[in-house]
């Protein structure tokens, strides 16, 4: 809808010359006299000509930045990675939900569409749902009673043994990529990978909520306003630095062939390790909040979990990249800032222009629906504890 009320408002064709008609005769469409034509040389000063691509009128929206992303400065850049986040409305097509006999995948196939992605999403969730989530069906809940059995009923150490399986799974798997994608494919692989990390994400997620009073609490602030405030916004601008995927959404659910990607700009000029940053700022809002042994516990293993990424997450960049990884690493830095601080870093006079983009515009709209939705997510996780532990699913038959 975006994008139609902009290609609707550009001035395109004969828009410039309507709007330069004398009144009379723009709304006498049968009008004898010739109407009156101007050529429209130039743009006013700060502006600049109009285009084909959307004209004067488009370069003044905000929205304009959203749809097309524009280019920052870049001549002090190594210029050996990618531009992170750019986003074309124009070059978007919505594709085909499947594939049709004979057709081949790509850009102007449709099998890259928006259309495909959420039939991938849909499909990925939904399976999720019924072999995992929903407890008639799902094993879920028989994967957290496992654990709980085992640990004797004590929270603290089922989330150890989350943060310790979770890590094993997820960056095991991640750093098995470039050996099992010679074998599966780079979209199987990614396939592979989620539905082992979604399952287990959800369950510590939930398990986290439900419990995150457990053990010693030294302080509850939630009730605070102003403590409310401030973790709220610092949590806001964590997402920014906690979910680059949305760089790269088509590839997350492997609608598009997977690459280890090299980004150079955006967040990444701040810090080389967003998630990182966005982990650590995440678990202090909520730590600031709740201060029981149990969220503490929690929120050092995702933090620990993350600082080891760094190091994997650089091993696995220069054996995909070499020496480009090389070149951005020293002109990038783990702590946020330090290289700016340092000289080694410049963000360019129009940096805004990296950072006014549809995926950015995403995170943040995003974020304010989780917002609004923690009641909600409280309720679920609270459902999902008062259903207990449902014996089986319905993949039982395969085992029988």
């Amino acid at each position: 809808m975006l994008a139609l009320l902009v290609s609707t408002l550009s001035l395109r064709g004969a828009a410039p010359t309507l709007l330069l008609r004398p009144l009379s005769t723009a709304c006498n469409l049968r009008a004898r006299t010739p109407p009156l034509v101007a050529t429209v040389e130039k743009g006013p000063p700060d502006l600049p000509p109009p285009t084909e691509e959307g004209g004067i009128l488009s370069q003044l929206l905000p929205l304009s930045l959203l749809l097309e992303s524009s280019e920052a400065d870049r001549s002090a850049d190594a210029l050996v990675g990618e531009d992170a986040a750019v986003f074309a409305w124009k070059n978007e097509k919505w594709g085909d939900v499947a594939l049709l006999p004979g057709q081949v995948t790509g850009v102007d196939s449709g099998g890259r569409g928006w259309l495909q992605f959420c039939a991938a999403v849909s499909a990925i969730l939904s399976a999720l749902a019924v072999l995992w989530i929903y407890s008639p069906t799902g094993y879920g809940d028989d994967f957290v009673y496992a654990l709980e059995t085992w640990c004797g009923g004590n929270s603290l150490l089922v989330t150890l043994c989350f943060g310790i399986i979770f890590p094993l799974v997820h960056s095991g798997l991640a750093s098995l990529r470039p050996w099992a994608r010679q074998f599966t494919g780079e979209r199987l692989w990614r396939v592979i990978f989620a539905s082992c990390s979604l399952p287990l994400a959800y369950s510590w997620i939930v398990y986290y909520i439900s419990h995150i009073h457990d053990g010693i609490e030294f302080w509850n602030l939630q009730a605070n306003p102003t403590a409310h405030a401030i973790a709220w916004s610092v949590n806001f601008l964590s997402f920014f630095f906690l979910y680059p995927t949305v760089f790269n959404l088509k590839e997350v659910a492997a609608v598009e062939q997977p690459r280890i990607h090299l980004w150079e700009t955006g967040v990444i000029r701040i810090t080389r390790h967003p998630q990182a940053v966005g982990q650590v700022m995440w678990s202090a809002a909520h730590l600031a909040m709740v201060g029981s042994t149990f969220c503490l516990l929690t929120n050092a293993l995702l933090v620990a979990h993350h600082l080891f990424a760094c190091w994997n997450g650089d091993r696995r960049l220069y054996d995909e990249h070499g020496d480009d990884f090389l070149a951005v690493k020293e002109r990038t830095s783990n702590v946020p800032f330090a290289a700016i601080v340092e000289g080694r870093q410049t963000l360019p006079p129009d940096y805004y222009k990296e950072l006014v983009r549809a995926p950015y515009a995403l995170i943040a709209g995003g974020t304010l629906g989780a917002y609004f939705a923690h009641p909600y997510m409280q309720a679920g996780a609270a459902l999902v504890r008062n259903t207990g532990y449902v014996a089986g699913g319905c993949l039982d038959f395969l085992f029988a």
